[in-house]
């Protein structure tokens, strides 16, 4: 691997060398100099680049080098190389990889005159490095004029192939920007954000937006706002395969983690959402029967519908002896291969036939086919991307009327010519009461109740019971109990999206769906199936009744320091841990305050000395460290943790952990 100059070659010889002489030496011949000025060893990584190059297009500079002698003076027949110690380590290296003989001339330059150590430092302090944005330029102008690709492009050069690609994404950023560049306006890294997109329009647009204030995680957020991250839940819905065929494009950040880019197309994007999920509820709707069935991107609210639930189904003898005998099936083919990694193909076989055959029996509970018949199906995409049937709401119009009740005898109105209201009057026979009488004595009576009541807590039990039930599980207008019990329960989605996806939200659902499925269909036989409830199942329901009427919100127009120190109170007696229920993430929270606050969390969490590293990061690179840091930790905000026992009766703050 030899590049020859016009200057004639001479041959080294021991003596008689001219300053300035072009001299062929053998690579296995060449030695690092002594005094070259440059003591920090070279990165592989550099080396490995050079020798790239210079395998492609030959060595472009030769090095400098002056002629080893012994201790005496004789020439050894070695040379040390005063400038070029890199060139030597690449040819070196590619000599290892047997691309080229360990004994391959080299182009050499002699220099006996100057000092070895000067001019190699002269080398390294007196060039100067090509600025980025004319290195970025050379790229694209390689990949358009030549029409290399990013791979060949990165073998020539020694750099990767995505190298490569961020180099060419940023040569092509808009004219205006790089001018900037050059100028020192913008710095590599807001040159970087804007790069996040080919389209020079938008660029400049966001470019004017921002004025003065350019951090590169705003750019980068401007860049994509009307886009939509391949993490959202649509996109995770839909599928980077399907969007692509369907002729959607994906725009990807080649210089940050980018999460799997940008879906660039959102019309697109939204049309495939609501096809697929018409789709879903299209198909629910002809399987299962119900009258009606809509897609919802959300859940949808304020619609005035009511709800039923499935009921327990009560199965023959035949069914529960053929559960029974699959069971039983089960459980010996567990206890006689449970020891077994892999089950032979056979077994694997009949656990499956037996799941299947388990499941198909469904979980006991179905709902009433008249109620399929009048009722109807919201089909939502779930915080996680996954569609899921929320069954059994029914419009006003399809509420069945209620079943007639005898009417009440009405209490008479009170004519002037009356005796006294409290008076009944004279030879009037068997005529209605009067209205003053009717209250007084149903006064007399509420009284009375009121006593016996007080003095059987059971039945009094019972009553609160029913009445949180008649409240929660049937229609506001179906005046049920006689205890002016009020049931509240505030919509919490609103504020958290998602809510319903979470730990918390699932359990409610699940619990609250378990009860209703026993709740009778007559609001008036509830008070004999509550009196029927023994006392775990009583007090069970009494539980989640009064937990949907939990309110523990701080909203800063409901202010309320003593509703939210009784919800510490709660927490302290329900021994309530939130790191069960809720974790620190970019979106949850580190993405959502200052980096003081994230600061504070890392080093109560972690130590001081991790919270020290992340001060210099960038607000969303120091969020993103630090939600892979808090993992796992149990760290959670003032706001979310239960008070110790003991830290007795405190003031609330109005507005703590605001961020």
């Amino acid at each position: 691997m030899t590049v020859h100059s016009p200057i004639e070659i001479a041959a080294p010889q021991a003596g008689g060398l001219q300053a300035g002489a072009i001299v062929e030496v053998a690579l296995n011949k060449l030695k690092p100099s002594p005094r070259n000025a440059r003591r920090t060893p070279h990165a592989d990584a550099d080396i490995a680049a050079l020798a790239a190059s210079i395998a492609v297009k030959g060595l472009l500079q030769a090095p400098v080098v002056e002629p080893e002698t012994d201790g005496e003076g004789a020439p050894t027949g070695f040379y040390l190389v005063s400038i070029g110690e890199g060139r030597r380590q690449a040819l070196t290296l590619l000599a290892k990889r047997k691309a080229i003989p360990k004994s391959a001339p080299v182009r050499c330059v002699v220099d006996v005159d100057h000092d070895p150590h000067e001019i190699s430092l002269d080398e390294n302090v007196t060039r100067t490095a090509m600025h980025p944005a004319d290195q970025f330029e050379a790229f694209s102008r390689l990949a358009e004029e030549r029409g290399l690709g990013a791979e060949e492009i990165g073998a020539r050069f020694g750099v990767s192939a995505q190298v490569v690609r961020q180099r060419l994404r940023l040569g092509a950023v808009s004219p205006n920007l790089m001018a900037l560049y050059r100028a020192g306006d913008l710095n590599l890294d807001q040159l970087m954000a804007f790069a996040v997109s080919e389209d020079h329009a938008r660029q400049e647009q966001v470019l004017d937006q921002l004025d003065g204030h350019r951090p590169p995680y705003l750019i980068r957020r401007a860049m994509t706002e009307a886009k939509v991250s391949a993490q959202d839940r649509r996109a995770l819905f839909i599928g980077v395969e399907a969007y692509v065929e369907a002729g959607g494009t994906i725009l990807r950040d080649l210089f940050t983690e980018d999460g799997g880019g940008w879906f660039e197309d959102v019309a697109l994007l939204e049309r495939m959402v609501g096809e697929k999920l018409a789709a879903l509820a299209t198909a629910v709707r002809e399987t299962e029967g119900w009258k009606w069935a809509e897609a919802h991107l959300d859940y949808p609210r304020a619609l005035g519908l009511s709800r039923v639930y499935p009921r327990p189904v009560e199965r023959s003898d035949e069914v529960k002896a053929e559960m029974a005998a699959l069971s039983e099936a089960y459980d010996a083919l567990v206890s006689d291969w449970d020891a077994v990694d892999d089950l032979p193909p056979e077994i694997a076989a009949r656990f499956a036939e037996i799941d299947a055959a388990l499941d198909a029996f469904g979980d006991g509970t179905a709902y009433d086919p008249d109620e399929i018949a009048r009722g109807g199906v919201f089909v939502i995409l779930g915080q996680d991307g996954v569609a899921r049937c929320e069954r059994g709401f029914v419009r006003p119009e399809d509420v069945p009327p209620p079943a007639a009740e005898p009417e009440a005898e009405p209490a008479e109105a009170p004519r002037a010519d009356a005796p006294a209201a409290d008076e009944e009057a004279e030879d009037e026979g068997c005529g209605p009461l009067g209205e003053r009488l009717v209250l007084d004595l149903t006064a007399q009576r509420t009284m009375a109740l009121r006593d016996a009541l007080g003095g059987q807590p059971t039945v009094a039990l019972s009553a609160v019971v029913h009445a949180l039930a008649a409240s929660l599980f049937y229609p506001p207008y179906e005046r049920g109990s006689c205890l002016e019990l009020r049931h509240t329960s505030t919509f919490l989605s609103g504020h958290a999206p998602g809510l319903e996806d979470t730990r918390g939200g699932l359990a409610v659902a699940e619990r609250h769906a378990r009860w209703a499925g026993r709740m009778p269909d007559a609001l008036a036989d509830l008070w004999d199936m509550v009196l029927a409830l023994d006392g775990g199942d009583l007090l069970d329901l009494l539980a989640h009744c009064a937990s949907q009427s939990l309110n523990a919100l701080r909203a800063p127009h409901d202010r309320k320091p003593g509703a939210w120190a009784h919800a510490d109170q709660l927490a302290v007696a329900l021994d309530l841990d939130m790191s069960g229920y809720w974790t620190p993430t970019v979106t949850s929270y580190l993405g959502r305050v200052t980096k003081a606050r994230i600061g504070e969390a890392v080093r109560e969490a972690v130590s001081d000395a991790a919270a020290e590293r992340l001060g210099d990061l960038k607000k969303p690179d120091m969020a993103a460290e630090a939600e892979t840091l808090l993992a796992g930790t149990g760290w959670l905000p003032g706001l979310l943790r239960t008070p110790k026992p003991d830290a007795g009766r405190q003031e609330v703050p109005a507005q703590q952990d605001a961020a």
